[in-house]
């Protein structure tokens, strides 16, 4: 007995430390403290750069041709890459009126477009996000009816952009979202000559403007002088331009008629009716 029990304790001893069993005294165990949690090192903040609408150059100057081809409003849509929403890479037009102070789509033109940008293997936020049109004057500010009209149309829409450009050369973006509380914020423009563009096409463009673009004459404007329903085109463009005024807001009207006021290019002395 004696030998076997000297035997187990040459056995312990022989064990290495690591693997002989450690008993605390139970005292010890009831007061032992747990263990220290990992300090958590604060995460580093990684900062988005800020939305910027970007241009290629080719998009940018059809926006230029079409803008400057008349003296009326000229809108249309931003057609943009797949993997950068902000980069414009065309700007495509449909049917409309325009005058100097609003624009009016037809609504089965713009059914078309969607049909055919879908039909390209476009996704919606590529061709139907971007409202980009063109004022006459030097202010690229919204007027009421670019606010009612943005939110009428693209109020639905998870995120979207209305731009402005003047006949001056400057310009307004706000990008609108409305996932979660939603907002907006007015965002810069840049023309991107870094990116992939091609070369201009004067040709298309002007064809595209005569196919699309209807603009209401003014008066003072050289016309023809044939008749329609017993009216002459200047009878009928004041009728519409008189319409159109007394369907603007107060504030909208006064601005109207102060710019029209400072463009003596649109009228033509000749053609002015003697009190």
């Amino acid at each position: 007995m004696s030998q076997q029990t000297n035997s187990q304790q040459a056995t312990a001893k022989a064990q290495p430390a690591s693997q002989q069993e450690t008993v605390q005294p139970e005292k010890d165990r009831n007061n032992q403290k747990p263990p220290m949690a990992k300090e958590s090192k604060p995460r580093r903040l990684v900062s988005k750069p800020d939305p910027v609408l970007r241009f290629s150059p080719t998009a940018w100057a059809k926006l230029l041709f079409f803008r400057d081809h008349g003296n009326s409003e000229i809108g249309g849509f931003g057609v943009t890459a797949r993997d950068d929403l902000l980069l414009v890479q065309d700007f495509v037009t449909v049917k409309q009126q325009d005058s100097m102070a609003s624009i009016s789509f037809d609504d089965e033109a713009v059914a078309e477009f969607f049909e055919q940008q879908v039909e390209a293997g476009r996704r919606p936020e590529q061709f139907a996000r971007l409202w980009l049109h063109t004022h006459p004057g030097d202010s690229p500010r919204p007027s009421t009816t670019d606010e009612e009209t943005f939110q009428r149309v693209f109020g639905h829409c998870d995120w979207a952009v209305m731009f402005v450009l003047a006949a001056t050369g400057k310009t307004y973006a706000r990008l609108r979202f409305n996932v979660g509380p939603g907002g907006s914020v007015q965002i810069p423009v840049e023309v991107d000559f870094d990116c992939e563009f091609g070369p201009s096409d004067r040709e298309a463009w002007e064809a595209e403007y005569k196919a699309n673009v209807r603009s209401l004459a003014w008066p003072g404007i050289a016309l023809e002088k044939s008749t329609t329903n017993g009216c002459t085109p200047v009878e009928e463009c004041t009728a519409e331009m008189i319409a159109e005024l007394e369907n603007m807001h107060p504030t909208e009207r006064q601005l109207f008629i102060e710019e029209l006021a400072g463009r003596p290019d649109l009228w033509d002395e000749e053609n002015e009716v003697a009190p």
